[in-house]
Order: structure tokens, then C-alpha cells, then sequence
């Protein structure tokens, strides 16, 4: 896979002609040095059909550099099974924990993967957003000292998803053409994937804005999700423990960096989940900004170790 930039070096359109290599002679991809582990914790719930083709997109990244634990909250042994069979066509080992399902805790489950994980920086990803192929590479390009990256999707359509899972189609390396015209159907909601902008001051937020969080896509220091003891796990059911994460990132002084143009995901569409919870878990959120509180109260510290969590290593 080839880029190509214009002359002032602004962006980067991708001109795919294999699945193997982005590269470009006008942007530098990495502030980092590559050997830095990155985890991949990608949170899960009885979506086999879904996690596979990220699983797809995962083996086909262009950096290598980087673990893969799949966070599972509570599936079916079902599910199980079939992230096991995925294991042994992954191509590298990859670590799935378990726990029991009590509900929707994705907060305890993403604590539970970075538990395992052996990365010193943690890229979130969800069970059914497919990672382009530079996905892991774009994370460390962007990865900064004091920031975290909150990363940015592309919605697919109901039939576009359907057609993905049941055919088995890989949407990670297609060409322009193809995404210019998943884009007239209406089947993706935007062309941001095809672009990669430089990592310039503009993707940093200083302060703490509710807009666009996407803990389906985020990338943060271990040692910084450590220092604010993690998700809160005393947010229940769906709803804002991810904007309290990244409030409590921003009182402990980090800069929000956004990642459009460069970490775009393909989100595969779903039935919205109960809201039940949602007004109450925005209040907590509501009342920490006015307390600058940084550590959760009941967090990752106190997820370790949990008796009724399961690891096994595949592959």
C-alpha cells in the first residue's frame, strides 16, 4: 500500500495497491521508538461474528509491535469456543479474559485486560470496530507524554454489516474508490479513514470536553491509567464511564489528542443497548466536574486479582 501527500505535506490519501504496506517519504509515523509494547485490549460480549473480523483486521496490521488481549464481559461458552478457534487461526498468541456475567461492567472488564496486559501503553478497542491496517502504527505515531488519543469511527450500516459478517468480507486495506462509494449509499458515515493528517498542535485539547469521547478507540499510557485507578466500575450499565475516564485524565493534567484522519475504526452496527443507566451515570460525570476528582472510586486497583476471573493464553 502506497501514500500519497500533497506538497505542503498536509494529508496523506491512501492509494491502496496491497494490503501489506503504507508508507510515504513525506510523513514520519512514529515520535516513539517502535519498541514500545503496545496492548490491544478489545472488550467483547457475545458478538462472534463481529470479533472475528476484527481479529481480521488485527493480523493484517504493518506494525507488529504490539499484544492482543480480549477482554470478555461475561459471554457464552459459545462465544468462548469461538474466540478459541480464532486464537488458532490469529497467527500469534493472544491472552482472553473472563469473568461472569453480572451485566454490562465494561468498566471491570477493560480493567481486568490491562490486568494482564504487558504493554507500558493501552490501545482500547471495541469487539466490533475493524481496525484498518496502520491502526496499531497510527496509535504509536500519536502517542504522547502527557496525552492520551481518543480515537475516531466510521459508522457502517445495517446492511453493510450484515453483508461484512455474513460473507466474510474485509474491509481493512480497501481502495478509495471503494469507500467513496460505500459512502454515496450511505452505507459508511464518512471518509475520514481515507485521509492521515500530521500529528500538529490542532489534535490537542487541553481541556475536558464531553463531545466525541469514543472509549471504543483509545489509546493512554499505562503508568496514566494507573495513576487514576482506572475505569470507575461503579458506573452500571451502559452509559459515560468513559467520559468520567477521560475527565479524571484531563484533572490529573493530561491533553486530550483527537486521532481523526489517522485511527479511524469501521463500526459495525448494533442494536443501541439499554439506557437505562445513562441519566444517572451523567450526573456522577456532572458532579466530578465540579470536584476535579482523579481516582475512581472504585476502580482497577481494586479489580485485581478478582477470584471469578478466568485468563487463558491461545495460540
Amino acid at each position: 500500500m502506497q501514500c500519497r501527500g500533497h506538497e505542503a505535506g498536509l494529508f496523506v490519501l491512501w492509494v491502496p495497491q496491497n494490503r501489506r504496506h503504507l508508507r510515504s517519504s513525506r510523513v514520519v509515523y512514529s515520535k516513539m521508538p517502535p519498541t514500545h509494547l503496545i496492548s490491544v485490549v478489545v472488550t467483547t460480549y457475545n458478538r462472534s461474528d463481529a470479533l472475528r473480523q476484527v481479529l481480521r483486521g488485527l493480523a493484517q496490521q504493518n506494525d507488529k509491535g504490539f499484544e492482543l488481549i480480549i477482554a470478555d464481559d461475561g459471554s457464552s461458552q459459545t462465544h468462548r469456543d469461538s474466540i478459541q478457534t480464532a486464537a488458532s487461526t490469529f497467527g500469534r498468541q493472544l491472552t482472553h479474559v473472563w469473568h461472569p456475567d453480572i451485566g454490562f461492567t465494561a468498566s471491570r472488564v477493560r480493567n481486568r485486560g490491562v490486568s494482564v496486559a504487558q504493554g507500558d501503553y493501552i490501545v482500547f478497542l471495541d469487539g466490533d470496530c475493524i481496525p484498518e491496517i496502520d491502526f496499531v502504527r497510527q496509535h504509536r505515531r500519536l502517542m504522547e507524554q502527557g496525552c492520551f488519543v481518543n480515537g475516531s469511527r466510521v459508522l457502517l450500516s445495517e446492511i453493510f454489516t450484515r453483508e461484512i459478517v455474513s460473507t466474510n468480507v474485509s474491509v481493512s486495506g480497501c481502495s478509495p474508490s471503494y469507500w467513496i462509494k460505500k459512502r454515496w449509499t450511505g452505507d459508511a458515515s464518512k471518509l475520514t479513514g481515507l485521509l492521515r493528517l500530521p500529528d500538529f498542535a490542532f489534535r490537542k485539547q487541553p481541556g475536558f470536553v464531553w463531545r466525541g469521547i469514543r472509549s471504543c478507540n483509545m489509546g493512554v499510557w499505562r503508568a496514566d491509567f494507573e495513576a487514576i485507578n482506572g475505569f470507575d466500575e461503579s458506573f452500571v450499565g451502559w452509559g459515560h464511564e468513559d467520559a468520567d475516564f477521560v475527565l479524571r485524565l484531563h484533572n490529573f493534567g493530561l491533553k486530550r489528542k483527537n486521532g481523526f484522519c489517522a485511527t479511524e475504526v469501521y463500526h459495525l452496527w448494533h442494536p443501541e443497548s439499554s439506557r437505562a443507566q445513562e441519566s444517572k451515570n451523567a450526573d456522577q460525570v456532572k458532579e466530578r466536574q465540579q470536584t476535579h476528582q482523579v481516582l475512581s472510586a472504585e476502580g482497577y486497583r481494586q479489580s485485581l486479582g478478582g477470584a471469578d476471573m478466568v485468563v487463558n493464553r491461545l495460540g
